[in-house]
């Protein structure tokens, strides 16, 4: 087991805060009230949180133990600036003052709790309205699911109905969208892993049936940080609209999907989606559908709409049938779905294989 994050202080008030912060980002600090800290916690600890009057106290230097990086020296008088010179006695990393710099001190935490590489993020959009992109997200989810990845699938359509439908979980127990929108700051990713629903080994978060909230910008903010933290894919279901919440997912993605049939009418739709969440997002590319009937192939629509192909996906016989007995898309390791979620996760999701 790793060792505990190091609280090292005599003040009760300032305890409390530090505890307070340290309960906010899922973490359990070791606690240490005496004159000098002990060896041995003071040198494993991956971070040391040292309340100011300890460090005012050091009358004895020999008593202490050595230099050491991930020293946060904490006070909560603004006015003594004899602290920075303390800290710098100490060799601290950081001198903050509470409550102040509590949102950096709670990011510093949060790296400690959290440790490791973000997810890859991979947003879906649709280029018209039926193109397919909620079949294409949960596909998506589901195949890197069976891959031992560890996924997250996160729903950021309020009117689509609900992801859990489609992957047959809507009587899952676990947060919905709605418990979250007054989510702020940082939020354990840890505790957002353990309480969401999950389905095909998927962890998910959807909307409910009840009347559409508005999501805040700040929610989607902290959810997916939250949800990235852990490592391994996050896949997000995207509306064709932009809001104040859309803004920041797209602005998160490491890459996005733009589901487009190959007919003009969805051409001309999707231009529209370029327009408004193209310049939002980092790497966007096409992935192509047949037409009903002779239209666009796979390479005009790429040259048209200006974006790298990621790919032509087809359509899947008996999706439909499989879906009404409770099967959800990307189920059938060969089937169409399936195979080119395989082949686009292989070529850009190395760095995701995050055991689930």
């Amino acid at each position: 087991m790793a060792d505990s994050i190091l609280i090292f202080t005599g003040d009760e008030e300032l305890l409390d805060r530090l505890l307070r912060l340290c309960a906010a980002v899922g973490a359990e600090p070791d606690v240490v009230r005496d004159a000098t800290p002990p060896p041995g916690p003071w040198q494993r600890a991956p971070l040391v949180l040292l309340g100011d009057d300890r460090a005012l106290a050091r009358t004895d230097p020999a008593r202490w133990p050595g230099r050491r990086p991930g020293v946060v020296l904490v006070g909560r008088d603004l006015d003594d600036h004899t602290v920075w010179e303390r800290g710098l006695t100490l060799g601290a990393e950081q001198v903050v003052h509470l409550p102040g710099d509590e949102p950096w001190l709670v990011e510093r935490l949060a790296e400690v709790t959290d440790p490791g590489r973000p997810a890859l993020t991979v947003g879906v959009l649709g280029g018209r309205g039926g193109a397919g992109a909620s079949t294409l997200a949960c596909a998506l989810a589901v195949t890197a699911a069976r891959r031992g990845t560890r996924t997250t699938l996160l729903d950021c359509d309020s009117l689509g109905g609900g992801l859990d439908v489609l992957l047959g979980s809507e009587t899952a127990t676990g947060p919905r969208w709605p418990a979250l929108v007054s989510a702020s700051g940082r939020l354990s990713g840890r505790a957002l892993d353990e309480s969401l629903p999950r389905a095909h080994g998927v962890r998910l978060l959807s909307w409910d049936r009840a009347d559409a909230t508005p999501l805040p910008g700040e929610a989607m903010r902290s959810v997916l940080a939250a949800a990235r933290r852990g490592g391994g894919l996050v896949v997000l279901d995207l509306p064709r609209a932009v809001d104040e919440a859309v803004a920041v997912a797209l602005a998160h993605l490491d890459l996005g999907l733009l589901v487009v049939p190959g007919e003009l009418r969805a051409l001309v739709a999707a231009r529209r989606v370029v327009a408004t969440a193209g310049s939002r997002v980092r790497d966007l590319r096409v992935v192509a559908r047949p037409p009903a009937a002779r239209g666009l192939t796979a390479d005009e629509l790429g040259e048209l709409l200006g974006l790298p192909l990621a790919g032509e996906l087809p359509d899947e016989p008996g999706l439909t049938a499989a879906a009404e007995r409770g099967d959800p898309p990307g189920a059938y390791p060969r089937g169409v779905l399936a195979r080119f979620c395989e082949t686009l996760l292989s070529r850009t999701a190395t760095d995701a294989e995050v055991p689930a």
